[in-house]
Order: C-alpha cells, then sequence, then structure tokens
C-alpha cells in the first residue's frame, strides 16, 4: 500500500530527469540527489524508458513523422531509418 505522502511527477519533469541522467554522465543516484527524488523512482523511470525505445513503443508525440524522417538529397530514406513507411 502506497504511502499517502507519495509526490507525483509531470512526465514532462520525468522526461527531463531521464534526460539528465543520459546526458550528464552521472549515476542515477546522483541525478536524484540532485533533484530530491527518491533514486529508486528515477532508476524505475529510466529503465521504463529504456525500455519503451527498445520495443519502439515511445509516446507517439517523440517518434518522427514521416514527413520528418531523414532523407539524403535523393530522397531516399537514409541507412539505418527505422520507420514506418505506411505513410501515416
Amino acid at each position: 500500500m502506497g504511502s499517502k505522502y507519495t509526490k507525483r511527477y509531470s512526465d514532462e519533469y520525468k522526461r527531463d530527469a531521464i534526460e539528465l541522467v543520459r546526458s550528464s554522465g552521472r549515476t542515477v543516484t546522483e541525478v536524484a540527489r540532485e533533484l530530491g527524488v527518491s533514486s529508486e523512482s528515477l532508476r524505475g523511470w529510466v529503465k521504463k524508458a529504456r525500455a519503451a525505445q527498445d520495443t519502439g513503443s515511445g509516446p507517439v508525440a517523440e517518434r518522427p513523422t514521416p514527413q520528418q524522417q531523414p532523407q539524403c538529397g535523393s530522397g531516399q530514406v537514409q541507412p539505418g531509418w527505422v520507420g514506418n513507411d505506411s505513410g501515416l
């Protein structure tokens, strides 16, 4: 049973915290301490984000649309692009 004092964090705050862990080169514990969140919470957010990225099930807003997919001068999709070619 959760504590009645459990803090709730916005998705934007979680994304920013995850990005700080990924880009800073610091440990989850260090970043969590700096932000004032539990290291267990931040570690869970990072793990969940990594799993979503690995399965391609991240938020739709963060995935490029077909119009945003990287292209080279010939209009061909660049090698390594893994995207939906259905045009949706």
